[in-house]
């Protein structure tokens, strides 16, 4: 019996990842222990589960607990989706992350990537993932550990420098966007090949084909039908200028660079003006409505440990350490490229160079990503303020002094959460 334990279940991914490790042949006797600090949504998320083993007559089961020990004792894979300090994703104005920032004139939206709240959201995330993999190398420590937290290159970056766990980042931000080319191409996804690679959010269509056709000319065309563009105005801005079609949604990519986001015209002109993405995810008594089948998801989770299990290769995109993957981005950051899986883990695939000014684009991220994770590292609260003061968005719009009080700002305002620095 295979065992997955999933750390902050009540989140949307507790119920979608179970149900797609459950409706694969060799998971249905799995045991799915699941962990939540909040008893409700544990407790809802248990019943789910019990449920779909019930209405489907799997030999499996699952547990749940507070308490992760108990989850991570002798877990064969360990999924994280956690949320330090309350809600992942509060709307305006609750969200200091974002309403702080906004008083010294940063508009973040999702707030999760880089940025000022990406920098705050990983530092308050950071010694409880950290504690996570202390645990995994005390219960579990031959367990793989799929993270989908954010932020996901800092998390990565961190659990791969501070632990000896091996680990996978992943994201759903590659396969939902060969989703949305092909509705914008009129062109079936089955009939479409790709090399993506780059950092997560910002993982570039190196190759984009149909039966070994370049796709490129097709979507250049449609940088000339305004309606086109209008579906997703930033991503069609940067395609135009770079010369690559980008992963992650027009909002989400408006926050990583210094073009999109700097005036109010600028956020009327590419329909940016919604401060934050903030509707609360269904809770777990919802799910039973949206998700009582055994219908899989377009994670990649679930396939990734049926081909550890099985020894069949699966190909992904995953975020993991650059050893020499793309050659113009440094060595020991996160990079977001194919991989390979199987009973001997993952096996990231070498890429080579990426244009040089995509790299450009990403290095601007991973010196944001770097001084954060050295932050936590070295508790220097110093090269947290350094990892804001490099954030694209918020050196465009803000002085060296209004940084610095933004920072102090919101350092205080976490509390609690940032305790372990001192």
């Amino acid at each position: 019996m295979t065992k997955v334990a999933i750390i902050g279940a009540g989140s949307h991914f507790g119920g979608k990842l179970s149900r797609d490790i459950l409706s694969l042949p060799e998971f249905r006797d799995a045991h799915i222990a699941l962990c939540d600090i909040d008893q409700e949504r544990l407790t809802g998320a248990v019943d789910y589960v019990r449920g779909l083993i019930g209405k489907h007559g799997l030999p499996g089961a699952v547990s749940g607990s507070p308490d992760r020990r108990v989850a991570l004792r002798g877990a064969d894979f360990v999924v994280t989706s956690i949320s330090a300090g309350g809600p992942a994703y509060q709307a305006y104005p609750a969200n200091i992350e974002v309403n702080i920032p906004a008083k010294y004139g940063v508009e973040q939206s999702v707030a999760d990537t880089i940025g000022v709240g990406g920098v705050f959201r990983f530092l308050r995330t950071a010694p409880i993932q950290l504690g996570i993999c202390r645990d995994m190398e005390e219960l579990c420590p031959r367990a793989l550990l799929l993270n989908y937290t954010n932020p996901m290159c800092m998390l990565t970056w961190l659990h791969s420098e501070g632990s000896r766990i091996a680990n996978i980042g992943l994201c759903h931000s590659v396969q939902n966007t060969i989703s949305e080319l092909s509705r914008y191409l009129e062109i079936p996804e089955s009939e479409m090949t790709f090399l993506c690679a780059g950092i997560n959010h910002q993982a570039w269509y190196l190759r984009l084909e149909r039966t070994g056709r370049d796709l490129y000319p097709d979507l250049r065309a449609l940088l000339g039908v305004p309606e086109a563009v209008a579906k997703d105005p930033v991503r069609f801005e940067m395609f135009k200028h770079f010369g690559y079609f980008v992963t992650e949604s027009s909002t989400h990519c408006s926050e990583y660079h210094p073009y999109f986001r700097r005036t109010a015209e600028l956020l009327a002109q590419y329909q940016l003006e919604k401060r934050v993405v903030s509707e609360e995810l269904p809770r777990p008594h919802q799910w039973h409505d949206q998700e009582g089948g055994l219908t899989p998801s377009n994670e990649y989770a679930a396939l990734i440990m049926q081909a550890v299990v099985t020894n069949k290769p699966y190909k992904f995109n995953g975020n993991v350490m650059n050893t020499g993957l793309i050659t113009n981005l440094p060595a020991g950051c996160c990079v977001e490229v194919p991989c390979l899986v199987d009973r001997q883990g993952v096996q990231p695939c070498y890429v080579g160079n990426l244009p040089s000014q995509l790299a450009a684009l990403n290095l601007s991220n991973i010196v944001v990503q770097e001084l954060a994770v050295r932050a936590v590292l070295d508790r220097d609260r110093a090269a947290a303020f350094h990892a804001c003061a490099m954030d694209p968005l918020t050196r465009s719009v803000c002085s060296l002094d209004q940084i610095r009080a933004m920072f102090d700002e919101l350092w205080e305002s976490e509390g609690d959460l940032l305790a372990y620095h001192k």
